[in-house]
């Protein structure tokens, strides 16, 4: 992933909240809801390094599941109410949150990965040991 191409720095966490190429800030970086562009449209950059894996899934359960359950516990040792009417406050909220908050963090990751220069760990082929 050597990037010879000369652009300004670019803000990682801005870019990848908002969605944004890593390298100039300028075109999208997403296709869809998840999916990933070949691309940038505005400076040619080749997304094929991107490969967030599950990192952002595991935020979203972390920081979706602290939110929530915190805000069952609240509710439940102060009112008390029925499961029925906790399943009908949490699911959707669980469902939504997670929703929003999967795509900024994906992208996120995927900006701190070129930042950073990130590749897949390779073993030290060295055999003169």
């Amino acid at each position: 992933m050597e990037d010879k191409a000369h652009f300004p720095p670019v803000n990682p966490v801005t870019a990848g909240l908002s969605g944004k190429c890593p390298r100039c800030g300028q075109g999208k970086l997403f296709d869809g809801f998840l999916g990933i562009k070949k691309s940038c449209s505005a400076c040619g950059l080749d997304y094929s390094f991107a490969d967030s894996g599950d990192g952002p899934a595991v935020f979203v359960i972390m920081l979706v599941g602290f939110i929530v359950v915190a805000l069952v516990l609240l509710v439940e040792l102060s009112y008390q109410p029925p499961i029925w009417l906790h399943l009908i406050l949490w699911l959707p909220l669980t469902v939504l949150l997670a929703g929003a908050s999967l795509r900024p963090l994906k992208g996120l990751m995927i900006a701190l990965q070129f930042r950073h220069k990130a590749e897949e760990g390779r073993l030290d082929q060295d055999k003169s040991l």
